[in-house]
């Protein structure tokens, strides 16, 4: 079953985020390491112009455990932790359903 990770975060830096995170998933590509993510999806608060929601999807839970508990996991987590004025909120999900509109 794919799951999905929601990191419900806050930053006045977030192009510096957007660059760790790229460069992170270039590397987890180039390097071929399984358990890396599917996709990812920023999503801006518009009521709050810090507050993001990144929603990323795995192939499953496992998966994402792995990917959780990989070095390079822990030293993203490490440098984005550097660019937030809070810490980051997780909520686990498995996903149920995914529909395209239109």
């Amino acid at each position: 079953m794919k799951f999905a990770q929601i990191i419900d975060f806050e930053t006045e830096r977030i192009e510096e985020v957007r660059e760790l995170m790229r460069s992170y998933e270039e590397r987890a590509r180039t390097e071929g390491r399984s358990g890396a993510p599917d996709s990812r999806t920023l999503l801006k608060d518009r009521a709050n112009p810090n507050r993001y929601l990144a929603v990323v999807e795995f192939e499953s839970y496992e998966a994402a455990m792995a990917n959780s508990n990989a070095p390079e996991t822990n030293e993203l987590a490490q440098q984005l932790s550097a660019l937030m004025t809070r810490p980051p909120v997780y909520t686990d999900c498995d996903l149920q359903d995914r529909q395209s509109i239109g």
